[in-house]
């Protein structure tokens, strides 16, 4: 049996972070997981601007409230769980995601939490398990599950790498150049034919 694990970010929404920055007029909250490889870094960097500019969770949910899906990803999404099983992987957090699985017909996320004071701040965050997409595909592998995958970052490199097929989607120049072993794909249509060939 196949199971297609999808990243979120960059791939059926346009990144949160970036949406945030560019609400906020904060350019160094624009960094995300396709700069930073090193996610305990990216986040321990975040927390720390969001501090010094006295900002929390209900201003980020504010801003994610107003985030459109990317165009064709609810009818890919549609189309794709139509004829396989779909996960989303995301490095994102529980309390980030939930207006965006709703917009997306509530498809299975397994995603991560963040731990919040009670004034809103956001004092930490807890990883579902270490190296998540990575440990989650194996997991599933390792239960009869034949996986496909697909992102645009490098923290979903080991996902695409360790499953049956794997693509990039949308992905930046430097990741497609420095992997040009893994097939990459720009749109819907595109990738929805690779993901069918492979099932």
């Amino acid at each position: 049996m196949n199971i297609v694990c999808l990243d979120m970010e960059g791939v059926l929404v346009p990144e949160i972070w970036i949406a945030f920055a560019e609400e906020t007029g904060i350019p160094e909250l624009k960094l995300t997981t396709r700069d930073e490889p090193d996610y305990d870094k990216l986040m321990k960097y975040r927390l720390k601007v969001l501090k010094e500019h006295n900002l929390g969770l209900n201003e980020i949910q504010a801003v994610i409230k107003k985030i459109d899906l990317m165009d064709g990803a609810k009818e890919f999404m549609d189309k794709l769980r139509r004829i396989t099983q779909v996960i989303i992987l995301s490095d994102t957090f529980e309390q980030f995601a939930t207006p965006l699985m709703e917009k997306l017909g509530w498809p299975t996320i397994f995603c991560n939490t963040l731990e919040v004071g009670e004034n809103g701040e956001i004092t930490g965050y807890k990883m579902r398990c270490e190296k998540s997409k990575l440990t989650t595909v194996k997991a599933l592998q390792s239960i009869g599950f034949e996986t496909i995958a697909s992102g645009d970052s490098f923290n979903d490199l080991g996902m695409i790498e360790n499953s049956k097929a794997g693509f990039l989607f949308k992905s930046t120049d430097k990741i497609k150049a420095d992997y040009p072993h893994i097939p990459a794909f720009e749109t819907y249509d595109e990738l929805f034919e690779a993901i069918k060939k492979a099932l």
